[in-house]
């Protein structure tokens, strides 16, 4: 295994079927699947970036969008550095339950916890339900960050990671971030590190399989 100087616990919440799944996959294996089974529970996947030539490994935690999974999720939220909450740009439902989602997101996690808003799909925007304006103006309203993204096409899925992750570098370095606290969801290590040090108390997963190893 090679050296990480960082990892971050990340989580993608969102209603079910917005592309969670398909936005994850694309970022960890650069490629897309048109028919994706719901998540149960949650799911895994994990990749290595470079920020100002640091090693950031992104454990990142896909979460079940429906509501008999909600418990489940929330667990989740504990200990993350960076959420993805994502949004349907052709459902306008999918950003009518967004409020309930960012309101999850704060009351179980860090109060570092930051925060990307994505409206997913934006190769469909003929069949748009959603202005970006209006994904935008949320955003605002909530300190978020905001883009538009298309699992498919693979449109602004790297931006979206590479943003937030810096966002929390960025903090890490101004010393807003305390790394010494286990909620912030970061490690800085100087070591080898695996995934399973960063086991999650209410995770039944296991961590020290193949492709959870860190870097």
């Amino acid at each position: 295994m090679n050296n990480c100087d960082f990892l971050y616990k990340f989580v993608i919440i969102g209603d079910s079927g917005v592309g969670k799944s398909c936005l994850l996959l694309q970022f960890t294996d650069k490629r897309f699947q048109a028919v994706y089974d719901l998540t149960i529970g949650v799911e895994f996947g994990a990749r290595l970036i470079e920020i100002e030539n640091k090693k950031i490994k992104l454990q990142i935690w896909d979460t079940a969008g429906q509501e008999s999974f909600r418990s489940i999720t929330r667990s989740y939220y504990r200990g993350a550095a960076g959420a993805l909450i994502v949004y349907d740009i052709t459902r306008r439902e999918t950003f009518d339950h967004l409020v309930t989602w960012l309101k999850d997101a704060r009351e179980h996690s860090s109060p570092n916890l930051q925060i990307m808003l994505i409206g997913n799909k934006s190769d469909l925007g003929f069949k748009r339900e959603v202005k970006k304006e209006e994904g935008q103006k949320f955003a605002d309203e909530h300190g978020l960050l905001f883009l538009e993204t298309s699992a498919k096409t693979a449109e602004n899925v790297e931006k979206a990671f590479q943003k937030t992750s810096r966002d929390i570098y960025n903090k890490v370095l101004s010393g807003e971030l305390n790394l010494s606290m286990e909620s912030t969801g970061i490690k800085s290590t100087k070591k080898k590190i695996s995934l399973s040090d960063d086991e999650d108390e209410d995770a039944d997963i296991d961590f020290n399989r193949k492709d959870s190893g860190c870097c």
